[in-house]
């Protein structure tokens, strides 16, 4: 029995990790249809898509065919040792009965032990049927919580001076330099800037010249591989990450908002705000007027994603629920790519006058939104080519010149 066991275990156990891996791919395949199922419509790509499920769905069942084959066989085998074992009993101890050599009382005994022993066993076996999956589904587990985590607290971390309500946050880049884990080279190389408390500062610059990895290095999304990014005079490798979090809000360039209701969605950023302060950031944000449109009010459902909402509704309310929060630090990373031109500027012209005692730091592809901001980063190949206000700008930058003039006329630009 151990080494029919032991045969079955070392075949199985490679069959159930195929298959884990084969269950992954289908789940793949099926959340991506499911995803992109308007993509897939418009390009007419339904065929296609069917026969990738199918290819993955027969890779998967051949191998669980062979799973369930081979279980299909243990429990006769295991049946049959027991049987078979009984019948050698009953054969040789019949023989030392007839010759006398054993009492009949030590046969019906050593058989009642032998089908206990040998019944346990086969108890225990039908339990090994599912040994192998869960050592599998342990491993990937394990793999998952030994995962040391590249980005942790120091272990005795420097406190933040004391930030007062209604005071924003300094940052500071002081010769930054960032590469990604494999990259061949940098996407950010020397950058060096300050932001000051109470200053819009703006960056802008073509797809992939940096901008949003930039931003994403103050809340330490990523960690530099050169130079130092400092909050309040403090590099934030050095700072307890739920202090330097408590400072930010981070508006990301994809707004994604919680199933629940938008007051629950709101609170994230502070969740002992109040009705009163959630419609003070909303009236902010410029969503104050679609969410009393709706007959719930702040207590209107919100399904996973936001998908009950439009893109501007959403982009309005991921940047009230980093309002609620009154951090010393915004960080608007294409946060207002959704937002019409008015919208856009009606919200710029409420941050100033509600949050501008704030940091305000600003990515935008769109020139209009930035335009006056106090201080412009131009950035090309993951440097600052640039830097100045909007008319400085236009006199000293070919990049920024290039930049503007592809969207604005020349009259729109100076005015």
């Amino acid at each position: 029995m151990v080494g029919f066991i032991a045969l079955v275990m070392s075949r199985a156990i490679p069959l159930f990790q195929s298959m884990q891996k084969k269950l992954d791919r289908i789940n793949q395949v099926m959340r991506e249809t499911l995803a992109g199922v308007r993509v897939i419509r418009a390009f007419v790509r339904t065929r296609h898509e069917e026969a990738r499920f199918e290819e993955s769905n027969r890779d998967l069942f051949n191998t669980t065919l062979k799973v369930n084959r081979l279980f299909a066989v243990t429990i006769p085998v295991m049946t049959a040792i027991l049987n078979l074992s009984t019948v050698a009993v009953m054969w040789f101890g019949g023989l030392r009965v007839d010759s006398g050599q054993m009492p009949i009382g030590n046969l019906t005994a050593f058989l009642q032990y032998l089908m206990q022993i040998l019944f346990t066993v086969l108890m225990a076996v039908f339990m090994f049927v599912f040994v192998p999956r869960a050592a599998v589904s342990a491993g990937r587990i394990r793999e998952v919580l030994d995962t040391e985590p590249s980005i942790r607290d120091p272990q005795v971390p420097v406190p933040l001076p004391r930030r007062l309500p209604g005071s924003g946050g300094r940052i500071e880049f002081r010769n930054v330099t960032f590469g990604y884990p494999g990259a061949q080279s940098p996407v950010l190389h020397d950058v060096s800037f300050e932001a000051a408390p109470g200053e819009t500062v703006a960056i802008v610059g073509s797809t992939g010249s940096g901008k949003s990895t930039l931003v994403n290095l103050i809340p330490r999304f990523y960690d530099v591989t050169g130079g130092a990014v400092l909050v309040d005079g403090v590099d934030v490798r050095e700072m307890d990450r739920a202090e330097l979090w408590a400072r930010l809000g981070v508006i990301p360039q994809r707004a994604f908002l919680f199933s629940g209701t938008i007051a629950s969605n709101l609170r994230l950023g502070d969740g002992n705000a109040t009705d009163e302060d959630l419609w003070r950031a909303l009236e902010t944000a410029q969503g104050a007027d679609f969410v009393r449109e709706m007959d719930a009010g702040l207590d209107g459902p919100i399904t996973q994603g936001g998908t009950n909402v439009s893109g501007g509704q959403r982009q309005r309310l991921a940047i009230a629920r980093a309002l609620v929060k009154r951090a010393g630090i915004l960080i608007f990373d294409d946060s207002f790519s959704a937002l019409d031109f008015g919208t856009d500027a009606r919200l710029r012209a409420a941050l100033d006058r509600e949050m501008g005692w704030a940091t305000r730091l600003i990515v935008a592809q769109r020139v209009g939104t930035i335009m006056k901001a106090d201080r412009i980063l131009v950035m090309d190949e993951g440097r600052i080519v640039g830097s100045g206000t909007h008319r400085e700008l236009l006199d000293s930058s070919e990049t920024y010149r290039e930049i503007v003039f592809s969207q604005l006329s020349q009259a729109e630009a100076v005015a």
